[in-house]
């Protein structure tokens, strides 16, 4: 086995991915070795996958590497998340599978497509509204569509949606990590009301479906259908908000992209997934070794906890011909932006979707998109994004 390297930066210092520099620093490292150990601020040593191959190697193997003590970053050292063995994105199969069987069909690619004419004029509806105004933060502006889709998947009331998109705005758009907590200790309590009026009424949506979803004879634990759908709407929102407002800001940087996709050079589908891989707003995922074994030469004992680190295997030139560019035709893009294995998003084709209809009313209404302030990145390695970006749009 070789020699154990340390990374000279804490890669969790989410300041770093804000930095100009920071694809040629990750390149360095990834070049030097695919796996380094890094000593960080707050989760203690962690070993850091930057390979692509070895990202996919883990990612793939749920067995050898587990999510059952967290996915991600941040809970401190010997923290296992209160959700651990309960949520989706905290279980190994065959739990995991037992837990997504009820969400499974409402995301499948069939309902996709026959909710994609109503996501394609509600992402209308939007960008209308956005270039009616003239001068907005596409920020707040493309997080209206997930919101709205969610809440269609949820089948929230009419008289509460309003109430609803307004706490989930505090939740995911809170200035502050106080005001998101506060958001979901509100969001949280509506979840559950939710399920307890459909376990006893239930209708045909997701709520529904988990709250009277049985494993082994037994309903699924309120607590954990609750977790469970906080788990959804969560990673529904964020995922499409921080891809859409970190997309339209590479495309408004780089007016040939726009206009290839203006006049139809490159298709739309390709074009998502390139964007999903170039931005990579789901910056790591987390595992914890559940045996001694060896990656890359690293010994990894039983209990390691092993980053991966998607952004940088989605830049990875042994995996990617010319990674640093953006090539909105790329074919084929195996990239790993929505995950891998038995992990991968279970929202990926109405993510898609939703930023297919997104990018495309934007195309079809916008001619130019032109900054007026400062762009503002947030301090997340969690979803990494915006939290500003004022523009103003010149209408076609």
């Amino acid at each position: 086995m070789t020699t154990s390297t340390t990374t000279a930066v804490d890669l969790t210092d989410p300041d770093l991915w804000a930095r100009p520099d920071t694809p040629a620093l990750v390149a360095e490292l990834r070049e030097q070795a695919a796996v380094h150990r890094t000593d960080t601020a707050d989760d203690g040593p962690v070993w850091s996958v930057l390979s692509y191959r070895h990202c996919a190697q883990v990612l793939r193997d749920a067995a050898l590497y587990s999510s059952e003590q967290g996915s991600l970053l941040g809970a401190g050292v010997g923290n296992v998340p209160v959700g651990s063995g309960r949520m989706m994105a905290l279980t190994d199969p065959p739990r995991h599978r037992e837990l997504r069987a009820p969400a499974n069909p409402f995301f499948g690619p069939g309902p996709v497509r026959a909710a994609a004419g109503g996501i394609t004029g509600l992402a209308a509806a939007i960008v209308d509204r956005a270039v009616e105004l003239g001068e907005v933060d596409l920020v707040d502006a493309v997080s209206a569509l997930p919101l709205s889709v969610m809440c269609d998947l949820l089948d929230v009331p009419e008289k509460d949606r309003e109430m609803v998109e307004r706490v989930c705005d505090v939740a995911f758009l809170g200035r502050t990590p106080e005001e998101r907590r506060a958001g979901h200790q509100q969001l949280i309590p509506y979840l559950l009301h939710q399920v307890m009026l459909r376990r006893t009424d239930p209708r045909d949506d997701l709520i529904s479906k988990m709250a009277t979803y049985r494993v082994g004879g037994k309903l699924l634990p309120v607590e954990d259908v609750v977790l469970n759908l906080d788990n959804i709407v969560v990673g529904g929102v964020q995922t499409v908000r921080h891809t859409a407002a970190m997309g339209l800001h590479t495309l408004a940087q780089h007016p040939e992209l726009w206009r290839q996709l203006q006049q139809g050079e490159v298709g739309m589908e390709s074009a998502v997934d390139e964007l999903l891989r170039w931005t990579s707003v789901g910056l790591h995922t987390l595992r914890t070794a559940t045996r001694d074994t060896e990656l890359d030469g690293r010994a990894i004992r039983r209990g390691d906890r092993v980053a991966v680190w998607v952004w940088s295997g989605n830049r990875d030139p042994e995996a990617f011909e010319a990674p640093e560019e953006i090539r909105l035709d790329r074919s084929p893009n195996k990239h790993l932006a929505l995950g891998l294995g038995a992990h991968y998003c279970i929202g990926a084709p109405l993510a898609k979707a939703e930023l297919g209809a997104l990018f495309t009313a934007m195309l079809e209404r916008v001619a130019v998109i032109e900054p007026t302030g400062p762009v503002t990145h947030n301090r997340s390695i969690i979803n990494f994004g915006l939290d500003h970006f004022p523009v103003r749009l010149t209408p076609r």
